[in-house]
């Protein structure tokens, strides 16, 4: 992997992410948050989660403490959830301007909020956050299709399609 093919995922990310948020804005508040029975219950838990989890990441990667509140819980609406994403994928894109393709074999010792100590490549943090945000973005449209909204495309050769066109 190179670091171009990292900027890459992360491009197709945002990509995803704001399809998804631009998507979200249509529907009624009281939709976001109905409890759906998914793994963060709804559409609004979910997406908080995924925006915590980006965020976990990016500070673990930079030296930054974890985010004060766990799970996105502090974020009341969707217009916080999508400022706070925005916030750190602008913060990541610095970061990843500045990084150098030998550090994708460098290692880092996080210690999850589960538990135990584990060092991993940045390499492979960077391919998890990417996998991690597509599985959850997922679980929306699943959640979207519940609710009989028409979801958005998110997937990756939809990314590689559209940039073509351009």
């Amino acid at each position: 992997m190179h670091i171009e093919e990292v900027k890459e995922l992360f491009d197709y990310n945002g990509w995803a992410n704001r399809r998804l948020f631009e998507a979200l804005a249509q529907l009624p508040a009281d939709t976001a948050s109905r409890d759906l029975k998914s793994s963060f219950s709804s559409i609004h838990g979910t997406l908080c989660h995924i925006v915590w989890a980006e965020q976990l990441w990016l500070h673990r990667w930079i030296g930054k403490a974890a985010p004060a509140t766990p799970q996105g819980r502090d974020l009341a609406g969707l217009a916080e959830v999508r400022a706070r994403w925005e916030a750190v994928d602008a913060e990541r894109a610095a970061f990843l301007g500045g990084f150098t393709e030998p550090r994708l074999r460098d290692g880092v010792t996080i210690q999850p909020t589960s538990g135990g100590a584990y060092t991993h490549t940045f390499r492979q943090m960077f391919l998890h956050t990417v996998d991690h945000s597509s599985y959850h973005r997922g679980q929306i449209v699943t959640m979207l299709r519940q609710l009989d909204v028409k979801p958005p495309s998110t997937g990756l050769m939809g990314f590689y399609r559209e940039r073509a066109v351009r």
